[in-house]
């Protein structure tokens, strides 16, 4: 008995099963995927698309095909298609034990835990070729959704009992505490048939904070007197300042009324006494993290840009021998940061705003301004940062705003709406357009008299788009300091 003898009566079976057949031929390959993580590649598929084609043709019944295509279809052709299956199917075994083993590499990864937001970062992953083999693998980081990382996948041709190191940079879109915990492998076989993914775990926390390198730059530029570069400019003193520093050798430039005469008879030598300006003072943010902040601008939140420029004033004014501290609310208080002066308040700041995101909930103006007179009794310079869009909010922070001045500096921030300006300063080519942009005409109408009417209250306004939020803010600190409002 031939080969053909042997096989016809499965073969006249599965002609009138054929779902079976696929059955059957899917069974191996959910048992690799299930257990192995291994998947057939396009190299296989085209091998195998010239003996299934053949095969399908012998499960139709020779009676139903024309007569030139059923003489070709004899005994001698069905031997050699399941030859062509049996080869086709013994290299894809062949090559399938051509794939690398788990225990084959190990992968690791560098990374600093902290990354400033918008910013870019080096990622650097350590992969060993633990085999005697050259493999050519496709490798990616676990990195979150929230990242964009460049390149999302790197392709390295590893050589036996070798260490390569690959180099991608992510940049982080959202605040907070995220974990990679995976890289991922992506390897075929020796003809490419099959290909394999692998992962090793190798978990790193990086926690993203607010952008943290507007702080080095602005050090950087005031040792060299260039914080015009910021958008800082200097603000010109009001009076003199009034607070002893130390006493000095007289020169001929300095004013003779600042000679400290006991001094002078004491030491028989000319002294004048050095003033600096009044330290120790504080500043209390209270920033909203409500619905009004869910707004975006430039790829990020209100909020944000405004944790951003409470990071850049708080260096600032901790560089100038002040207290700063920090509340943040929207529906609750979420964190409190007591003023306090000393360069470990930053790290107190960053870990109390880092993880802090915008809710859509109603912002409850009165509680936090109630916590804060409980909490900060002292007079201080308080900086609300919100924003407006109806008469609810409005009213509130005027009203509780309005209540501060005499015990506190109140300064109140509005950030402004890309949309809102635009739609109003656009030149309008419909009616429509023309409709939209005399509503946005009057909104903005209405936001500047709800400005005038802070500043009437004696309440000190700034009205800033959130990107340039850093400088004005920082700007109209020096500006209170110069004038001695504080």
């Amino acid at each position: 008995m031939n080969l053909v003898e042997l096989i016809q009566p499965w073969v006249e079976t599965l002609r009138d099963l054929p779902a079976l057949v696929l059955v059957l031929s899917a069974i191996p390959l959910m048992v690799l995927a299930w257990a192995k993580r291994i998947y057939p590649y396009r190299m296989l598929i085209y091998l195998f698309a010239v003996p299934c084609c053949l095969t399908v043709l012998l499960l139709i019944p020779q009676q139903s095909l024309p007569q030139s295509l059923a003489s070709l279809f004899k005994k001698d052709s069905l031997s050699l298609i399941v030859a062509a299956d049996l080869a086709v199917i013994a290299i894809a075994i062949w090559d399938l034990f051509s794939l690398p083993r788990r225990r084959a590499f190990s992968a690791e990864r560098e990374c600093q835990h902290i990354a400033s937001l918008q910013q870019h970062h080096t990622v650097t992953v350590s992969v060993d070729n633990r085999s005697s083999r050259a493999y050519r693998v496709w490798i990616r980081d676990d990195a979150p959704n929230e990242f964009e990382a460049v390149p999302d996948e790197c392709c390295l041709n590893l050589q036996p009992m070798s260490r390569s190191r690959m180099r991608y940079q992510f940049t982080p879109h959202q605040r907070g505490s995220f974990e990679l915990r995976k890289i991922y492998f992506r390897c075929r076989s020796g003809l490419g048939l099959w290909q394999r993914f692998l992962d090793y775990p190798s978990a790193t926390t990086v926690n993203v904070y607010p952008d943290m390198r507007q702080l080095s730059k602005y050090a950087v530029l005031a040792r060299t007197n260039r914080l015009s570069l910021m958008g800082v400019r200097r603000a010109r003193r009001i009076g003199q300042d009034n607070e002893f520093e130390r006493l000095r050798d007289y020169t001929p430039d300095d004013n003779y009324k600042h000679i400290d005469w006991r001094s002078t008879a004491r030491r028989r030598k000319l002294t004048v006494c050095d003033y600096q300006t009044n330290q120790s003072q504080r500043v209390m943010f209270l920033v909203d993290c409500g619905r009004m902040m869910t707004n975006t601008a430039e790829g990020i939140s209100l909020l944000d840009h405004a944790l951003n420029a409470v990071l850049m004033l708080s260096f600032v004014a901790l560089r100038q021998g002040d207290a700063v501290g920090m509340i943040g609310f929207s529906d609750r208080i979420h964190s409190y940061v007591p003023p306090r002066g000393g360069a470990s308040q930053m790290n107190r700041l960053l870990h109390a705003s880092f993880d802090r995101f915008p809710e859509l909930v109603e912002s409850r103006y009165d509680q936090a301004f109630f916590y804060l007179g409980t909490h900060a009794p002292k007079r201080s310079l308080v900086i609300l940062i919100s924003n407006v869009i109806d008469d609810v909010n409005s009213n509130q922070i005027q009203r509780h705003l309005s209540t501060l001045v005499g015990r506190h500096l109140p300064l109140g921030v509005l950030l402004r709406d890309h949309q809102l300006f635009d739609a109003a300063e656009s030149p309008p080519l419909s009616n429509e357009d023309a409709f939209r942009a005399a509503a946005a005409a009057e909104i903005l109408t209405w936001r500047h008299q709800v400005l005038r009417d802070l500043e009437h209250q004696g309440v000190l306004a700034l009205d800033v788009f959130p990107e340039d939020l850093a400088s004005p803010l920082v700007n109209k600190y020096l500006e209170i300091k110069a004038r001695h409002l504080l």
